[in-house]
């Protein structure tokens, strides 16, 4: 049981990471510092001050970097490997002491794909934001991305059962829509040529 929780934990807070990078990694971190959280082994510099002092000020950046026209969309494509890399690492360090094998395949397949699946999906709808509205809309999707982040962050330790059904949902919701931003921008791709 411990560890279906630990995966939920995971999961919830890679699917957040999608949204924001560094917001999930500081809910861990606070989450660890204060005693609520004992990480896998090896991640205990997780839990430190210097880690979430640094944390913080990447949390900050970054959300104030999505405010910046141009710059959202550039960050969008740096991100979207690195969700994958971060959703791997908070689902690892919330499995416990278990085989490594074990702990590393399931946290990139869950953790790492569930992260790779939003931040594609909030890349796409940027750019269909951009492409209609010229930039304009953008600071709401931040504004939401950011809030999502926060919320779903908070959600993964506090109700779990509730934070995985709203994750379910979320890469339903992308799976079902990804395809669908996709051959959009290859058909209007072709229409330009």
């Amino acid at each position: 049981m411990a560890i279906i929780l630990a995966l939920c934990l995971g999961v919830t807070l890679s699917a957040a990471s999608g949204f924001r990078l560094f917001v999930p990694p500081l809910a861990l971190s606070l989450a660890s510092l204060y005693g609520d959280l004992e990480l896998s082994s090896g991640f205990a510099w997780v839990g430190t001050y210097p880690t979430a002092i640094a944390l913080s000020i990447a949390t900050v950046v970054e959300i104030l970097a999505y405010y910046i026209p141009v710059v959202d969309n550039l960050l969008d494509t740096i991100e979207i490997p690195t969700a994958v890399a971060i959703g791997t690492l908070l689902t690892a360090a919330n499995l416990g002491d278990v085989n490594p094998l074990l702990q590393w395949s399931i946290a990139a397949l869950a953790g790492g794909g569930t992260a790779g699946i939003i931040e594609t999906f909030t890349a796409m709808t940027r750019v269909a934001s951009t492409g209609a509205t010229g930039g304009t809309g953008n600071f709401l999707l931040a504004t939401a991305e950011a809030l999502s982040s926060g919320v779903l962050s908070i959600l993964a330790f506090t109700l779990p059962p509730l934070a995985v059904a709203l994750v379910l949902g979320l890469l339903i919701l992308a799976i079902v829509k990804l395809p669908k931003f996709i051959a959009f921008w290859r058909l209007r791709g072709s229409k330009s040529k």
